[in-house]
Order: C-alpha cells, then sequence, then structure tokens
C-alpha cells in the first residue's frame, strides 16, 4: 500500500501534511469497488427507494478519485486546500455515500439510514447534513456550473485544489450543461475535470431515443475542452486520464468515461427499469451473492 501520490506543490511547500489517506493499488481499488457495490444494493433495498442503476456504473470513478486520485481529508472536511468533488447526478448518492463511509468521512452505520426521515444521508447528497458532500445536488443540470465557480474561486484564493464533476449522460440533456461547458473553456480553467458517465441510459429509456446526446467527444472538443476517451470501469485507464488532465493547461478537460448501467450485478445490467427502482428483499440477496463470488 502507497501513499497518496502528491502533486508538486505539496512536496515543496506542505510536504507529507497532504497525504492523510493511503493511496490504494490496482488490486484494493478492485476490493473497494466490490465493496461499494455491496454497500449501495444494501441501503438501497433497505431504504426500498433509490437509483441502482446509475450509482453501480459511478463506482470505479468514485472509488479511483477518492482512494487514488484526490487530495482530500476525511478528519477535515472542509479543509481549505482540499480537491473537490461534485456529484451532478444527485441521484447516484449511494455510490458518493458508500465512499464517503469507506474514507471514514462518517460511520459506516449511517448507511442504513438511506432516505428515512431526519437521515443525515437522504436521496440526494446535502452538503449542510452529510460530512464530505460538497454541493447539494439532485435537480440535474447544475452541478458543472457549481464547479466552474468552484474552479474560479480557487484560481481567485491562489489555491491549486482540483474540482472533479461527475455528470450523468442524461443529465447532458440539460442546456445549463452546455452554457457551463462555454463558460470552463472561456475561462481557461485547467483546474476543471468533468466526468461524463456515459451509461448510455435515462430514466425514459436509451439516450439515443429519448435526446441523444452524440457526439460527445466532438462536442465538448468544439466548446474548447480537452477530451479523453476512456472505459470508465478500468483503473489504469482512470488514473491515466486523471494524470493526463493534470499536465492539461489552458482549459479544462472531459473525461467520456462509458459505463454500464447497474454494472456489476447481472440482472441490474443495462437494464432501464434499475435506474430508479429499488431491488426486492430477493434480488438483493441475489445481487449480493453476485458480489461475493
Amino acid at each position: 500500500m502507497g501513499l497518496r501520490r502528491p502533486k508538486s506543490s505539496d512536496l515543496t511547500n506542505k510536504g507529507q501534511e497532504y497525504l492523510e489517506l493511503p493511496m490504494r493499488s490496482s488490486d484494493e481499488l478492485k476490493a473497494t469497488a466490490r465493496e461499494l457495490r455491496r454497500q449501495i444494493i444494501k441501503m438501497i433495498g433497505r431504504a426500498g427507494s433509490g437509483h441502482p442503476g446509475g450509482s453501480l456504473s459511478a463506482v470505479e470513478i468514485v472509488t479511483a478519485l477518492f482512494f487514488s486520485e484526490m487530495r482530500h481529508r476525511p478528519s477535515d472536511p472542509t479543509w481549505p486546500d482540499r480537491d473537490r468533488f461534485i456529484m451532478s447526478k444527485g441521484h447516484g448518492a449511494p455510490a458518493l455515500y458508500a465512499a464517503l463511509a469507506e474514507a471514514g468521512y462518517f460511520p459506516k452505520s449511517w448507511l442504513d439510514s438511506l432516505r428515512q426521515i431526519d437521515s443525515p444521508l437522504q436521496g440526494h447528497p446535502d452538503r449542510v447534513s452529510t460530512p464530505g458532500v460538497e454541493v447539494s445536488t439532485g435537480s440535474l443540470g447544475q452541478g458543472l456550473s457549481v464547479g466552474v465557480g468552484m474552479a474560479l474561486a480557487g484560481r481567485l484564493d491562489s489555491r491549486d485544489y482540483r474540482v472533479y464533476v461527475l455528470v450523468g449522460c442524461g443529465e447532458a440533456n440539460e442546456g445549463q450543461i452546455w452554457e457551463a461547458s462555454m463558460a470552463a473553456a472561456h475561462y481557461r480553467l485547467d483546474n476543471l475535470v468533468g466526468i461524463l458517465d456515459f451509461n448510455g441510459m435515462q430514466i425514459d429509456g436509451l439516450n439515443r431515443d429519448v435526446m441523444n446526446i452524440e457526439p460527445v467527444v466532438d462536442k465538448w472538443q468544439a466548446f474548447g475542452w480537452h477530451v479523453v476517451e476512456i472505459d470508465g470501469h478500468n483503473f489504469d485507464e482512470l488514473s491515466a486520464a486523471f494524470a493526463t488532465a493534470r499536465d492539461v493547461s489552458g482549459r479544462p478537460t472531459m473525461i467520456i468515461a462509458h459505463t454500464v448501467k447497474g454494472k456489476g450485478v447481472s440482472f441490474m445490467e443495462n437494464v432501464v427499469d434499475f435506474h430508479g427502482k429499488a431491488p426486492t428483499p430477493s434480488e438483493v440477496e441475489r445481487a449480493l451473492l453476485e458480489l461475493s463470488e
């Protein structure tokens, strides 16, 4: 188990102060992703409502960010120099909650309370009640705009943190996503990284049938972004994409991460119904059995 990858300024300015969490190896990241999937299934099944499909598709992305890429401090969630993560597709909150609990932002026992009255873990992220949540999201299309503001603030405050925004491919139907994309390129925000969870589905069906967003690579390039296209379930490709983004100067980076809705649970994969339908108790048992193999 190695230390989290430091940036050059980490070593010259603040030494090992940044390295609160150990960087997990590739095998450890895979094991973490499997555990996050188990937690997602259990918490949504227990709640009887939620969004398993898009939570499962984002697991490797979230795992790579929290346990390999971002610098952050679970013991100090508002540390000024932390990297910021925004779950713009707020219905994917279970993936974020599972990662935050695994990282130590709050006890794993909190996961049992998902979507309950007065729970700190609501159906969409709430920055007021949940440690580690940067932005309250769920009204789709807004997270990238907030990320632009955070990236601009970092520049104005002379801080070198980075901002990562996870956007859903159905969410990319929202015009505000493209307004934010124009602003990010206009202000040359090279400390902003967008990740498109491109699983090809949304609540009403296939993206290409509801509102086709292709060609997404050409579109974000035309908007002035550096674009990287990867397999969003491959940790090596995720790591390489984040490394590339750190080397880009003068423009934001968009990572087009091709993913599978419901990834990791055979009867949920590429099934539109599981966008927002909780598994039954028997389906929970079946899913957990698959994820334990």
